[in-house]
């Protein structure tokens, strides 16, 4: 499970995410959503321990990410939009530095197979600034699958993709939710967010407007019609003055 409960976050006089609550339980998908500057990538970075919350508690699998964040690490993985490899390191030296890291058993056969899963199994020699953009992103996910995280936060993560990677991404992603995995996945992409997620988490400058299952959205609104698309909703909230909702389901 991924919890955030009264997260901010403040740069001198800049306030970029403001008293921000929600839970992510396992085998939820979590769209988050906003306009640029809403406070996505800023609560995503949070969640994974790279920046500190100004005040609040962040945590997975129970673990607070800034109390204990060596044990919250070890259960999460962060692909970013601009995920970055190391140049001098091959895609299965990649896997194998992961491997060491996190002490994943049978390392080798689940690298073997998460390599022929995104078609990367002939480029496994290859030299991370041989590779293409889309090449990068999909090692990037291998390398935060290898180890089996209980929870997964995707930024952007079609940026680059092929349609069969994105396919692959896509099914991959529904396993992992379907395996008990929670799952946060911040994109520009009203349609990616409305083929795979459960729940949807709009922000709008640092704050919350909308919290809770895709499938409530549309009745939240009383004034939208039960046709209204995500994109309906998002502009809606975001620019038609709708009240914040917070609404919660049981997982």
């Amino acid at each position: 499970m991924i919890e955030v409960v009264d997260y901010h976050k403040t740069y001198r006089d800049t306030v970029a995410v403001a008293g921000l609550s929600f839970r992510v339980e396992p085998g939820q998908i979590l769209g988050l959503v906003g306009p640029n500057g809403a406070g996505k990538t800023t609560t995503m970075r949070a969640i994974s321990g790279i920046i500190p919350p100004t005040r609040g508690r962040l945590s997975v699998a129970g673990y607070d990410v800034a109390v204990d964040p060596v044990a919250a690490k070890q259960r999460f993985a962060y692909i970013p939009d601009d995920p970055r490899l190391f140049d001098a390191l091959t895609v299965g030296e990649h896997l194998t530095f992961i491997a060491s890291a996190y002490q994943v058993e049978d390392a080798p056969a689940k690298s073997a197979r998460l390599l022929e899963q995104f078609e990367l199994t002939e480029k496994q020699d290859a030299l991370a600034q041989e590779l293409s953009r889309g090449m990068r992103q999909k090692v990037a996910i291998c390398c935060g699958y290898l180890h089996d995280p209980v929870a997964i936060l995707f930024d952007e993560p079609l940026t680059g993709l092929d349609p069969r990677g994105i396919r692959t991404l896509k099914q991959s992603i529904k396993d992992r939710a379907q395996a008990g995995a929670a799952i946060m996945i911040s994109s520009h992409l009203l349609s990616l967010v409305e083929d795979l997620c459960t729940h949807l988490l709009i922000l709008e400058k640092g704050r919350s407007r909308y919290f809770g299952p895709v499938s409530e959205a549309r009745s939240a609104f009383a004034e939208l019609s039960a046709e209204a698309s995500l994109e309906e909703i998002f502009f809606h909230v975001t620019e038609g003055g709708a009240p914040a909702l917070h609404r919660q389901s049981e997982p």
